[in-house]
C-alpha cells in the first residue's frame, strides 16, 4: 500500500477510535472548554458583587459617626444612623449574591464576615467588647450594634440565654464609637479585600462553587426553619426574607455561567441527566421560588405563630403566612423530591461531570 494511504488510514482508525484519539475526542475538548467558559463567566460575576461589598464595607465605615466626649445618640445621630443602615443593607445584598461560590472555598472569611452571634459564642466564647474586631464580627456584628435599639423582644430573650451573653448597645462613648469604626468595621472591610484578592481563575474550584450553589439553595429551608425558633440570619434589622430575595438572586446570576455547557450535555436515554431538560427544570423552579417571595411583603419574615413546630406542625399553622412560606420553600429544596431545585440541581451537577 501506498505510505501515504497507510498514513491516512492509520490517521481515520485513530479519530474513530475514541479512547485512543489524539485531538479527535470533541466531547471533552468541549468540556474543557465550556468549563474554561464557565469559569471566566462566574469569575466575572462574582467579582462584580465583591467589588461592590469592598465598596459597601467601606461606605459603612466612612458613615459610622465619632463625635468627641460622647458615644452615638439616637436623636442626634440619626441621619448617620440611617446612612449605616443603608450602607449595611448594600453590604448584605452583595455578600448574599456570591456566598453559595464563595463559602466552599474560603470557610474562615465566610465565617468571619457572616456567622451568626450564638455562631461565635458557641466557637469562641463571650464577646464582652461589641465593638472590637475580637470574638464576634462580620456583618451580623454590625447589624446588631446598628440595630440595636430596634431589636424584638424574642430576639432578646432567645440570645440572653446564651453563655456570655452581652446585650446589644450603641456605643456609650468616643473610645467605644472609635473601636466600632476602626476595628469591627475595618475587620470587615478586611475580609472583603481578602475575598476579592482571593477570588482569581485559579483559585476557583468549580465543582466546589457548584455544590456551593446547591447548599445555598438547600439553606433556604434552614433559614426558614430557624426563623420559626426566633434564630433567623438578620435578626436585629428582620430582614431574613431579604436575605433569601438576595440569595436566590446571586445563585440565579452565578447559575448562568453554567447554562451554555448544561444546554449542550444531551442525553436522550437518561432525561434526568439531560442538560436541556435539567436547565429548564431548574430556570422554572428559581421562577416559583421567586413568585413564592413575591407572596411576602416587605424584607422580614411572617411572624411564626406561637405554637409552631417544625417537627410537627399542625394544619392551622400551615395556613398562616409563616406556614405556607414554610411550605413553599421546604418543598422548592427538598433534595429528595424530584422537580425541586436541589435535586434538578444536583443532577445538573452530575450530568456536568462535577458531581
Amino acid at each position: 500500500m501506498n505510505p501515504s494511504k497507510k498514513l491516512v488510514l492509520g490517521l481515520s482508525l485513530v479519530c474513530a477510535l475514541p479512547l485512543l484519539s489524539i485531538g479527535c475526542k470533541d466531547d471533552a475538548v468541549d468540556d474543557d472548554a465550556q468549563s474554561e467558559a464557565a469559569v471566566t463567566t462566574m469569575h466575572a460575576t462574582v467579582l462584580g458583587d465583591l467589588d461592590k461589598l469592598v465598596a459597601a464595607t467601606k461606605a459603612l465605615q466612612a458613615a459610622a459617626p465619632v463625635v468627641a466626649g460622647r458615644g452615638w445618640d439616637a436623636k442626634l445621630d440619626e441621619a448617620a444612623i440611617n446612612d449605616m443602615k443603608a450602607k449595611w443593607r448594600e453590604c448584605r445584598i452583595a455578600y448574599e449574591h456570591v456566598e453559595g461560590a464563595l463559602a466552599p472555598i474560603f470557610p474562615d472569611l465566610d465565617a468571619s464576615i457572616d456567622a451568626r452571634y450564638d455562631d461565635f459564642i458557641a466557637e469562641n466564647g463571650p464577646d464582652m467588647d461589641l465593638f472590637d474586631d475580637k470574638n464576634v464580627t462580620g456583618l451580623h456584628a454590625a447589624e446588631r450594634v446598628i440595630y440595636a435599639l430596634e431589636i424584638p423582644a424574642s430576639v432578646i430573650a432567645l440570645e440572653s440565654s446564651l453563655p456570655g451573653y452581652k446585650a446589644a448597645a450603641y456605643p456609650a462613648t468616643e473610645a467605644e464609637a472609635q473601636s466600632f469604626k476602626d476595628k469591627l468595621l475595618g475587620q470587615m472591610i478586611k475580609d472583603a479585600e481578602a475575598l476579592k484578592a482571593g477570588w482569581t481563575p485559579a483559585n476557583i474550584d468549580l465543582p466546589g462553587a457548584f455544590q456551593g450553589l446547591i447548599d445555598l439553595m438547600g439553606e433556604q429551608a434552614e433559614k426558614v426553619n430557624k426563623a420559626g425558633n426566633q434564630e433567623e440570619e438578620s435578626r436585629y434589622s428582620q430582614k431574613t426574607m431579604f436575605d433569601l430575595r438576595s440569595n436566590l438572586e446571586g445563585t440565579r446570576n452565578v447559575f448562568e455561567a453554567f447554562r451554555p455547557w448544561l444546554k449542550l450535555k444531551t442525553n436522550a436515554e437518561d432525561e434526568e441527566l439531560d442538560g436541556p431538560t435539567l436547565d429548564a427544570a431548574i430556570v422554572k423552579g428559581f421562577d416559583e421560588l421567586d413568585a413564592v417571595y413575591d407572596t411576602v411583603d416587605g424584607e422580614a419574615f411572617p411572624a411564626p405563630p406561637e405554637t409552631w413546630s417544625a417537627e410537627n406542625p399542625s394544619a392551622a399553622d400551615l395556613m398562616t403566612p409563616f406556614g405556607k412560606l414554610y411550605t413553599a420553600v421546604t418543598s422548592a429544596v427538598d433534595p429528595a423530591r424530584e422537580g425541586s431545585i436541589v435535586h434538578e440541581m444536583t443532577h445538573a451537577g452530575e450530568a456536568l461531570g462535577l458531581q
